[in-house]
């Protein structure tokens, strides 16, 4: 597997947000107003959409050669574009 820097990092945020979606479960299960509830959703899509956000930025910085690659680069990055 390709372990890039970031990635502990990453995992690490992830593993707040999975330990937050938990609780926001637990919430609705315990029948907890809709508009907390939407409150910490959102909070959870924010932080894996940060997440994601991280993971591509650092392969764009890190992972991308440039040079006689530019053009199978490019495409990657119009792939990756459609994630942010």
């Amino acid at each position: 597997m390709d372990q890039h820097a970031s990635h502990p990092a990453i995992v690490k945020r992830l593993k707040r947000a999975e330990g937050h979606l938990r609780s926001v479960i637990a919430m609705i299960e315990g029948g907890r107003p809709c508009l907390d509830l939407a409150q910490q959703l959102h909070a959870v899509e924010a932080a894996v959409g940060n997440a994601k956000r991280e993971l591509i930025h650092d392969h764009i910085e890190h992972c991308l050669e440039g040079g006689e690659h530019a053009r199978d680069d490019l495409r990657e990055i119009k792939q990756l574009a459609k994630y942010l």
